[in-house]
């Protein structure tokens, strides 16, 4: 997705906290359709969550996330009697910047759970039906917990990322229902994999005045941006989700050059 917009732009440098078109690099020394190095650790002995069932934690540049995944029993719902439940939810706790406050979630955490949530709807990166146990009995419920350590700008992109990691990291326990009593047994001794049936991706731009596309976008940048897009495709290429938060669009008036300007 980065090289299909990278020869649609061109690099800048910062000169009085603006961006222009004169230097090829970033304050950071990044091209622009370059990303920053990115690290991620799964599992219970490195990401230090021995209570959830899978775990990831994903580093983007300073940007930092943790994804915890827990799992639990319960009714599936009566519309949907052969579907389990995912839960995600985003929390940006004022620990990893100094532009976000304790308390009930933010504008900025809610958006992103939403846009977690319409990741895994519309990506089937995980069918719900596969969470189903017993047809209108018993199902599986995945919370998805993901939290901000350290927040340096896309969030977005390293969430998706640490999530894919951390339930590709879920292993479930064998649960069956008792016939004569009704009730599930589990067996702890015998678990098996989430079946993950795609493998979705985010790339996350910011925009410059309507003529500049930056990969990978830092706090700062974020900040001097008019806006910013986030692109989702999975392993086939196929578009998932388009997030493009704000008021600030793309103009049709003039063809974007080679070089990057209308």
């Amino acid at each position: 997705m980065a090289a299909a917009f990278k020869c649609t732009t061109t690099n800048y440098v910062s000169v009085d906290e603006k961006p222009t078109k004169k230097e090829n690099c970033r304050p950071d020394g990044r091209e622009l359709g370059e990303f920053r190095t990115t690290t991620v650790n799964i599992g219970k002995c490195l990401c230090s969550i021995t209570t959830a069932d899978g775990s990831a934690l994903v580093k983007l540049g300073n940007t930092t996330v943790i994804c915890g995944v827990k799992a639990e029993l319960a009714a599936p719902a009566a519309d949907s009697a052969n579907k389990g439940y995912i839960v995600p939810n985003v929390e940006l706790p004022s620990l990893c910047a100094e532009r976000f406050r304790s308390g009930p979630p933010g504008e900025e955490a809610q958006a992103a759970s939403q846009f977690i949530a319409d990741v895994i709807e519309n990506s089937q990166m995980i069918v719900k039906e596969d969470l189903c146990i017993a047809n209108g009995k018993l199902a599986w419920v995945l919370y998805c917990d993901i939290i901000c350590l350290d927040y340096d700008g896309n969030l977005l992109d390293a969430s998706v990322f640490a999530l894919l990691a951390a339930l590709k990291n879920v292993q479930l326990p064998l649960v069956t229902i008792n016939e004569e009593t009704g009730l599930s047994e589990v067996n702890l001794k015998q678990k098996n994999p989430l079946i993950i049936r795609k493998h979705p991706v985010a790339t996350s731009f910011a925009i410059f005045d309507d003529t500049l596309l930056i990969v990978d976008p830092t706090a700062e940048e974020e900040d001097l941006a008019t806006g910013t897009v986030t692109i989702v495709t999975d392993e086939e290429g196929r578009l998932c989700s388009v997030h493009k938060p704000g008021t600030s669009k793309f103009t049709t008036k003039k063809p974007m050059g080679d070089d990057g300007t209308r």
